[in-house]
């Protein structure tokens, strides 16, 4: 399969609109949104999406209005505080995960907005901007969580207590400011638990995939200029597909690379690429693929 922009129908955040665009290209759907950091699609199609600093947003896409919101910079006790929220997840019992970079902590919130559990995070550099990135809870409970100052994804259990941690290296390079294809660090953006018990990584401005085994060994990697034609610059937004392919997020990269690829691992070659950065510019770190949506592991 040749690489092309033609595959997947997308939803993604850029130049000041969250837009969903066809796998033929054509936007059917927009509507003004700020810059996010994460982004869902909750069962009866609503989107929910950070807005500003702190706020998380749920938006009925039909209406283009916002349905419910939760502030964390006015709520449970962080008046006053700075804090920011890079990462949400709905859950099936309507309750709803924020993540709070700051306070360092994870929340599940009722939708009256009532914290029902509180899980403190371990931050070795503490802060408000990037205590963390995206944060999953897995299917036994536990919580998958990218903390990018600390270069380190951990996985925290039910109690709160760190089971699992790995730091991402710098594999031998100096670190370097800017966001484009000239940094270099360790500020890992998101990752996936794989079915075979290990965890994908992507490690933002590493500009690298990673694949890591409990014992912490990694057993498959993608780096800057493994893929012909493209250079890689803050690796973000992550998706397993059910075939097995990876589509992840080249944020930061410039008008002549894809804003998302998706490779076939075991050769990793690209099948498909989404080069629309007319339509999203330079900083839309997230996305979704709506023709796959809930069959794919994020």
């Amino acid at each position: 399969m040749a690489a092309t922009s033609e595959g997947h129908e997308v939803l993604m955040q850029g130049n000041g609109k969250m837009k969903r665009v066809s796998a033929k290209g054509e936007v059917i759907w927009e509507m003004p949104w700020g810059g996010i950091h994460d982004l869902q699609v909750l069962p009866n199609g609503h989107i929910m999406a950070q807005r500003g600093a702190a706020r998380v947003g749920e938006i009925d896409p039909v209406t283009k209005q916002e349905v419910w919101s939760y502030d964390s910079s006015k709520m449970n006790g962080n008046e006053g505080k700075k804090v920011e929220v890079h990462a949400m997840q709905p859950l099936q019992d309507g309750n709803v995960i924020i993540v709070e970079s700051g306070p360092a902590r994870i929340i599940e919130v009722t939708r009256k907005g009532v914290i029902v559990k509180e899980i403190k995070l371990k931050t070795n550099k503490p802060s408000t901007h990037s205590d963390t990135r995206l944060v999953r809870k897995l299917g036994n409970g536990n919580y998958l969580v990218c903390q990018e100052n600390d270069g380190t994804c951990r996985e925290y259990d039910g109690d709160g207590k760190i089971i699992w941690e790995f730091e991402v290296p710098l594999f031998g390079q100096e670190p370097a400011g800017g966001h484009g294809p000239e940094a270099f660090g360790n500020h890992l953006f998101a990752a996936v638990r794989l079915k075979n018990g290990n965890t994908l990584i992507a490690t933002g401005n590493g500009h690298s995939l990673i694949e890591v085994t409990p014992a912490k060994d990694i057993v498959w990697e993608i780096h800057q200029n493994d893929l012909p034609g493209i250079t890689l610059a803050w690796v973000t937004t992550l998706e397993v597909l059910p075939n097995g392919n990876i589509v992840f997020g080249n944020c930061h990269a410039g008008p002549q690379n894809p804003l998302l690829i998706e490779i076939e691992p075991t050769t990793k070659n690209v099948v498909w690429q989404f080069d629309r950065f007319d339509l999203f510019g330079n900083s839309a770190s997230n996305s979704i693929l709506m023709d796959l949506l809930g069959q794919t592991n994020r």
